[in-house]
């Protein structure tokens, strides 16, 4: 039973650990058009849990170091006097891609969370007979 349980938890942790990778990446899409905008990057830390395991935590959010381009746009209202303006460096196919990719692990741990709540329920009814 505990077994279970466990498995319960480390889902439900994973859970977090892939919606926290989505609100990244739906901010990231979010401000693909704002000028000066500086991609969001998720990293993730280990901590010490319990029997020593190293558990991934949501590390600190940090910014892309990658060169904004330069826009020729001088009708834009933040154009310097060349007519230049600082764009965002968020690609938007690799923001899809992460997307895809938190997603379908997300729905991965959500299957392991119910087939586990499956197999406890299963162990409860063969106890109660």
């Amino acid at each position: 039973m505990q077994d279970l349980a466990s498995s319960m938890s480390a889902a439900a942790h994973g859970l977090t650990l892939q919606a926290a990778r989505l609100r990244v990446t739906a901010e990231n899409i979010a401000n693909a058009d704002t000028p000066g905008y500086h991609r969001k990057i998720l990293t993730f830390s280990q901590l010490l849990g319990e029997n020593d395991a190293k558990v991934p935590v949501p590390g600190p959010v940090t910014f892309s170091a990658e060169k904004l381009p330069r826009i020729h746009d001088p009708a834009h209202p933040l154009a310097d006097a060349q007519g230049y303006y600082d764009g965002s460096n968020v690609d938007l196919m690799i923001e899809i891609a992460d997307a895809r990719e938190a997603q379908r692990s997300y729905e991965a741990n959500l299957k392991m969370l119910d087939q586990a709540r499956q197999m406890m329920t299963g162990l409860i009814d063969l106890l109660r007979r």
